[in-house]
């Protein structure tokens, strides 16, 4: 063999033919973090560069000089954990966080067990017309907030509400949705309304991973279609149901837009009806963004806690019955 086929011939780069330059081998390394530099510009400038404001807001306050005239009687500075010792004695914010308690033990139950229920009746062999039906339970939850609370404001008030019309006209009582008891009630049935569908087509989508072949050994064991639901389908989305619970507690401590809308349509609902509404009058209504960010890091803090300690217990109840499933 000559020494010239022996050679090993050499790019411009100084690789050999058929293999990555050291050059080419850094960009292909590099690119993915290139492809994430806009997203973490983005993250940072409008998430987490406004939580970190925020938060170090809830550390200051004004200091008010003499009467509190001309340009120097206002000066901001430093009042440690004031704004959150008193936001923790502020009996509005208390009152507000009971009241969202309340509201998430009628939305939260009432409006996953109809996503599952939608989910199972959409998923079984007999249903007709499932895609007319499935849009149909998720269009409300295309409709803003904002309209579907306006919308339903309006069929609750009884000067125009057709629903009081014709309760009138067969003689029933005509309850008050906006006052009371009832007006947790009326602020629910909009929630779940406007949520349900969501969580349904969360829940249906992992119904519909399942292998056929999981329900055809089923039948073959002579198990009706009630008992394929409750012990299989049901075990089998549980994941997608923890999933539902978690965006559901969210958005239930964070609840804002359905009593701000129907607070002019009654007294029932105050300016501090939640928490979020507590921390908006003080931020816009008192001027007082300092007590405002104390009260907002301290509802995001909770939000946090109640999240991370629900996924939690259901990771270890996942684990433990993983391995009692291998251990049987």
């Amino acid at each position: 063999m000559s020494s010239s086929a022996s050679r090993t011939s050499y790019g411009a780069e100084g690789a050999p033919y058929g293999h990555p330059s050291p050059r080419t081998v850094r960009r292909a390394r590099s690119a993915p973090y290139v492809f994430l530099v806009p997203a973490t510009l983005l993250f940072a400038l409008f998430f987490a560069l406004p939580i970190g404001y925020a938060v170090w807001l809830s550390f200051r306050k004004v200091h008010v000089s003499g009467l509190g005239l001309g340009s120097g009687a206002r000066t901001e500075v430093w009042a440690g954990l004031q704004n959150y010792t008193e936001a923790f004695q502020d009996s509005e914010l208390l009152r507000g966080a009971l009241r969202v308690l309340g509201y998430g033990c009628v939305v939260v139950p009432v409006m996953l067990g109809l996503a599952l229920l939608f989910a199972l009746m959409l998923d079984s062999e007999k249903v007709r017309l499932a895609p007319v039906t499935r849009l149909a339970i998720f269009l409300p939850y295309a409709i803003p907030g904002v309209v579907a609370a306006l919308l339903w404001g309006f069929l609750y008030l009884p000067d125009v509400s057709p629903f009081y019309f014709v309760l009138d006209r067969l003689g029933l009582p005509q309850p008050d949705l906006l006052d009371g008891g009832p007006l947790f009630l009326a602020l629910s049935n909009i929630a779940v309304w406007g949520g349900t569908g969501f969580n349904m087509i969360v829940i249906y989508t992992s119904l519909r991973s399942i292998p056929a072949e999981v329900y055809e050994a089923a039948k073959l064991d002579g198990a009706t279609p009630t008992q394929i639901a409750l012990r299989i389908k049901i075990p089998m989305v549980a994941p997608s149901l923890v999933l539902t619970f978690f965006f559901s507690i969210i958005a239930t401590l964070q609840v804002f837009n359905e009593p701000t809308t129907l607070k002019p349509l009654t007294n029932s609902v105050s300016t501090t009806w939640s928490p979020l509404m507590k921390v908006y009058q003080d931020a816009f209504g008192r001027n007082d963004i300092y007590s405002a960010a104390a009260e907002a890091t301290l509802v995001a803090v909770v939000t946090l806690l109640l999240s991370f300690g629900f996924l939690r217990a259901a990771n270890r109840r996942t684990k433990r019955d993983v391995s009692q499933g291998e251990a049987g």
